[in-house]
């Protein structure tokens, strides 16, 4: 396969006519490409900062066979590949004088891009985190409940909003990219957020949905402060997010864990989550800078 099969481009709609059909055919593994560029699309094609969002298409004998995005400072987004498939991504990349960053996608895929941009460029890479796709089963609200209720989040907690999204990115160890304040905003607007509240109504834990595509919709931001963990906050919040999202109208409700936490991952599979796939993600360091790379 020659590298040139890949198509770049920086135009959101460009992308969409291309690979949206081929990324509506597996809405769930294909999840984080959905709801992302579905988001760039309502917000006008920027979504981290101003930053221009980057696309590829791979076409092969008149079908797409693959596809990617990045939106700065995340690494690149990748569907499946094969191995060939991986090398001559890299080597486009590098060709046109890109630089990912690193690289989420499946675990083979990831590993496989990985090391194909440390052959053409030099460029080693670390793996940064594992992560598992599970779907919705039959929910089951785990037992005991917590003394409180979810309840919608709304314009008056914009603040703690901002500061629990700030929190949880700086925990999940990844750049937060947008702005929390801006975050925050566009869940108001939404309305896709729910805390979980103690009877005194003080919110304890949260948990989002993104926007239904393609049939899928995804539990995000799961977030419990360190001081409140250990009395079933997360489960409930996450248990009444996942039912709203179903009662919406999903096919599917999707969310990620990250393997490195036994703790969560024991607990969506009680309220009804299955494994879907393993993914992974890399990071590319320069020799001459072994930091993350922004």
């Amino acid at each position: 396969m020659a590298f040139d099969d890949w198509y770049l481009t920086d135009d959101l709609t460009d992308y969409l006519a291309r690979a949206g059909g081929f990324l509506r055919s597996r809405p769930d593994r294909h999840t984080v490409h959905l709801t992302v560029t579905e988001n760039l699309r309502t917000r006008g094609g920027r979504l981290y900062g101003g930053a221009a969002p980057e696309f590829g298409v791979l076409e092969e004998d008149g079908a797409v066979r693959a596809a990617f995005f990045r939106t700065p400072p995340h690494p690149l987004v990748v569907t499946s590949l094969t191995e060939g498939q991986a090398d001559g991504l890299a080597r486009r990349l590098a060709a046109a004088g890109r630089t990912p960053g690193g690289v989420n996608a499946d675990r083979d895929t990831a590993a496989a891009l990985a090391a194909a941009w440390q052959r053409h460029t030099g460029t080693p890479s670390s793996l940064h985190e594992r992560l598992r796709l599970y779907r919705l089963g039959e929910l089951t609200a785990p037992q005991p409940v917590p003394p409180g209720r979810a309840r919608a989040a709304g314009a008056a907690d914009r603040a703690l909003m901002a500061r629990w999204y700030a929190e949880f990115c700086a925990e999940v160890g990844e750049p937060a990219g947008r702005d929390p304040g801006e975050w925050a905003d566009d869940r108001v607007e939404r309305g896709d957020l729910l805390f979980w509240e103690t009877p005194d109504g003080t919110p304890v834990s949260m948990a989002g949905t993104s926007p239904r595509v393609a049939g899928q919709i995804r539990v995000v931001a799961v977030y419990t402060p360190a001081e409140l963990r250990g009395r079933g906050y997360a489960g409930a919040v996450t248990t009444e997010a996942s039912r709203a999202a179903r009662s919406s109208g999903a096919d599917e409700v999707l969310l990620f864990t990250d393997l490195a936490n036994p703790t969560s991952n024991a607990l969506y599979q009680r309220i009804g989550y299955r494994p879907v796939s393993d993914f992974a993600v890399h990071l590319f360091t320069d020799r001459r800078d072994r930091s993350v790379p922004g």
